[in-house]
């Protein structure tokens, strides 16, 4: 074979995998109204602003998904559970993080513990509510609030130690089938 004919060929199976590209990306993904987060940030200041977009997001008539992985899965922590866990390593975890969204610390500028007071003061001064407020409201919405399974193996949590009203556990490939059928998706 010539090297113009090889050449050719080449071009021709090029050209053929271009239009099976463009074919294949003029069939678009079928998305719903849907908001989905991915609230892996335990800080006041990142489960606050996720309770706030799910929950506005419901009330304006959005289907919507929170998965709450990693350090975002502490903000689901039942309100005295403190040490959690089997083993010396997922204890000491437990231990470092609050659990639960009225003990969460800002990411920065905590102060010792005085920024998170500091923000909640000025909250509850202009009226906006608190986040174990929205976690119920979400709840309340028929937001979707999901633990992540792997998460609670790897942090040693058992659904006893998580607040009541949570879908079912998932993993992360079914989070990212929820995220697929969303037309927004955030990473909090």
């Amino acid at each position: 074979m010539s090297a113009t004919t090889a050449t050719e060929l080449e071009l021709a199976d090029l050209y053929a995998r271009l239009e099976a590209l463009e074919a294949a990306q003029s069939k678009p993904v079928e998305q719903k109204n849907k908001l989905t987060i991915i609230a892996w940030g335990g800080d006041l200041d990142r489960i606050w602003p996720t309770l706030i977009l799910s929950t506005s997001a419901a009330a304006s008539g959005m289907e919507v998904s929170v998965f709450f992985t990693f350090w975002g899965l502490f903000a689901l922590v039942r309100d005295g559970v403190r040490v959690t866990g089997d083993n010396w390593m997922q204890k000491g975890l437990s231990i470092m993080n609050p659990g639960n969204p009225a003990k969460a610390k800002l990411s920065k500028l905590n102060f010792a513990g005085a920024g998170a007071g500091m923000m909640k003061k000025l909250a509850k001064d202009y009226g906006t509510p608190q986040p174990a407020e929205l976690l119920e409201t979400a709840r309340d919405l028929g937001v979707r609030l999901i633990p992540c399974q792997m998460t609670m193996d790897l942090m040693g949590l058992s659904a006893d130690d998580l607040v009541d009203g949570l879908e079912e556990p998932i993993g992360a490939a079914t989070a990212l089938l929820e995220m697929k059928e969303a037309s927004i998706s955030l990473f909090i």
